[in-house]
């Protein structure tokens, strides 16, 4: 009975933890915290010397979780990446991916070597284990924060963060091997660098075109096309390491194949692997935790605390200086994506290779792993709104969440039913305004399903249902999201939308939804402001253009480089007072009445 209860009570724990993760995406949502932090403290008051007392020292169970938790975070990472993306950022991205990380490790290495004594390769181990980041952490964070990144910035954290996971576990077996049988050739190293690279891109790239042809050619059942494809992933992963590839390399690149091809149930495939991602890292997260001893970490915690501010403040600051320069980043940038280098769970876990091969002072490894994870959720985790909105690499509106129903359509794979509940500030009932490739399909309205014929014009609290194209459906939040006016027009947040000034008319037109002369169709963004305008364009002059304006973001050399799209106008009496003294009154006076004119235009 005693075994039995020991069993009951086990599951018991496991339910409320799986439990307690799921509502914590809901508390970090409101909240913005880094929550995986209080799961890694969990995992220790559930350890041997917290009250729970439970004793674990289970190392080969805890790498074999964290391998298909990592596995699983990749292929997630990889399915939310669009190859557009990827092309875009690939160099610098892949720069600080690989060049990147042995910076990062190399400038953490003395700082362990002299703190802790250490020989300069152990040295260079502890720099490998937590050279890498946490693209997870980073973006749930941003979002929870309604933060949008500018796009090349955005863009680069989540190429490099899916990509340097795989290098980073490189180096560190290697420097593992290399402790453990001595010295390595470097024609050897490289040898194995490339077939490691090889054949984990390989077996990534087949993997991932195998699991789209089955997906969309096999008749499986309701429901499991998702497990299908996560249990496809880990197969993919272990095919790849058993033929000594790279498995994280393998599962991110069939990621990327299968999210960048249209598939039956893709909505639910990714709404799944985002829910099992979430899981993946909490259970990690409280196995690491389980694996800590709180005595041992005091003994070594101020000089623990002196690495993680090197790393912090020196090692990834210069590695993304280095790495960036050639690529013609603004230093705001570079400076942002130094502090946006959070630890996360892939630190702990490369922590504790060391321990499981039984590598002299792998504890001590695995601790200060430990204590730079845990300060650099909390200091950095913290505060990247705040870096973001200081150094003007987000736009410091809030975006609402929005809750957007996606259904996919049996027997075709290029469009989807889209549903949102409409909100009374959206684009979409303020000014009429909705892309061309939309079409309204149905409408429910006070528990009433109507056809769009029957429905009419689209109401406030309707929830509306749109034909769309599978990979243009995001876009649409931007037209349906109950978006708050700007107090005052700052032309840092009129740009809901960005785009090159010799981009036609016409093509603003079809995405846009915008009725303009078929003599304008040819005419570009550039010239129609200085027709407009009567000269050429300068910084923040605004063209009204049927139902949006049209701002002049970027100027260089006296020519028109970048247009912003203004959607969302602010209703007269949203406007706010104008502060005392006749020149206020004049400026807030002719702001009311180009406004005005703007949409009677």
């Amino acid at each position: 009975m005693g075994t039995l209860d020991t069993v009951s009570i086990g599951i018991l724990l496991a339910a409320i933890v799986i439990l307690a993760g799921i509502l914590s995406s809901v508390i970090a949502m409101r909240f913005g915290a880094p929550l995986l932090v209080v799961f890694l403290l969990l995992g220790m008051l559930a350890g041997e010397a917290g009250p729970l007392g439970i004793q674990f020292d289970d190392v080969k169970t805890t790498y074999i979780v964290g391998s298909v938790a990592l596995a699983l975070i990749l292929f997630d990472g990889g399915l939310h990446t669009k190859f557009a993306t990827f092309r875009s950022v690939l160099a610098p991205a892949t720069t600080l991916a690989t060049i990147g990380v042995v910076i990062t490790a190399a400038l953490t290495a003395p700082a362990t070597h002299y703190l802790f004594g250490l020989d300069w390769v152990a040295s260079l181990l502890v720099g490998a284990v937590v050279a890498s980041t946490d693209a997870a952490a980073v973006f749930f964070l941003l979002h929870a924060r309604g933060l949008r990144l500018r796009p090349r910035v955005a863009a680069t954290l989540e190429v490099e963060s899916g990509s340097n996971d795989p290098f980073a576990v490189f180096m560190t077996l290697l420097l593992v091997q290399y402790l453990m049988l001595g010295d390595l050739p470097v024609q050897t190293v490289l040898a194995r660098l490339a077939t490691e690279i090889a054949l984990g891109s390989l077996v990534g790239m087949l993997g991932g075109r195998a699991i789209v042809i089955v997906l969309n050619r096999l008749g499986l059942s309701q429901g499991l096309h998702a497990p299908f494809v996560m249990t496809s992933a880990l197969v993919i992963y272990g095919v790849a390491a058993s033929l000594h590839g790279s498995g994280f390399l393998a599962v991110y690149l069939a990621g990327l194949a299968v999210g960048n091809r249209p598939t039956r149930a893709h909505r639910s495939i990714v709404s799944f692997l985002d829910a099992v991602t979430w899981m993946a890292q909490i259970v990690m997260f409280v196995l690491l935790g389980l694996l800590v001893s709180p005595a041992r970490i005091v003994d070594s915690l101020l000089p623990s605390l002196g690495v993680a501010a090197v790393l912090m403040l020196i090692a990834r600051p210069a590695a993304v200086m280095l790495c960036l320069t050639p690529f013609g980043f603004h230093w705001r940038e570079k400076l942002f994506i130094s502090w946006v280098g959070l630890r996360g769970a892939v630190g702990i876990f490369l922590a504790s290779i060391p321990l499981l091969v039984g590598l002299p002072r792998a504890s001590l490894f695995f601790d200060i792993a430990f204590v730079v994870v845990l300060v650099s959720l909390l200091i950095q985790g913290w505060t990247l709104g705040v870096a973001a909105r200081w150094l003007h690499i987000a736009f410091s509106r809030f975006d609402p969440i929005l809750r957007r129903v996606e259904l996919d359509l049996p027997g075709q794979l290029a469009q989807e039913l889209v549903g949102y509940r409409v909100g009374a500030k959206s684009p979409y009932i303020r000014r009429g305004i909705l892309p061309s490739w939309a079409k309204l399909m149905l409408v429910i309205r006070n528990e009433t399903v109507l056809v769009a014929t029957e429905a009419g014009n689209v109401r406030e609290g309707d929830h509306a249902y749109f034909l769309a194209p599978l990979e243009k459906a995001p876009a649409l939040d931007r037209f349906l999201v109950d978006m708050p006016p700007p107090a005052a027009p700052d032309p840092r947040l009129l740009g809901d939308f960005f785009v090159a000034a010799d981009t036609p008319l016409g093509a603003l037109a079809e995405i846009y939804g915008v009725e303009i002369a078929d003599a304008d169709a040819s005419t570009t963004l550039a010239e129609f402001f200085r027709q407009r305008l009567g000269r050429s364009a300068r910084k923040d002059d605004l063209v009204p253009l049927g139902t949006i304006a049209l701002l002049a973001s970027k100027v260089s050399e006296g020519a028109l480089v970048t247009v912003g799209l203004r959607l969302a106008e602010p209703e007269p009496e949203d406007l706010p007072a104008p502060p005392a003294g006749w020149r206020a009154k004049l400026k807030g006076l002719v702001r009311r009445a180009w406004i005005e004119l703007v949409r009677q235009r």
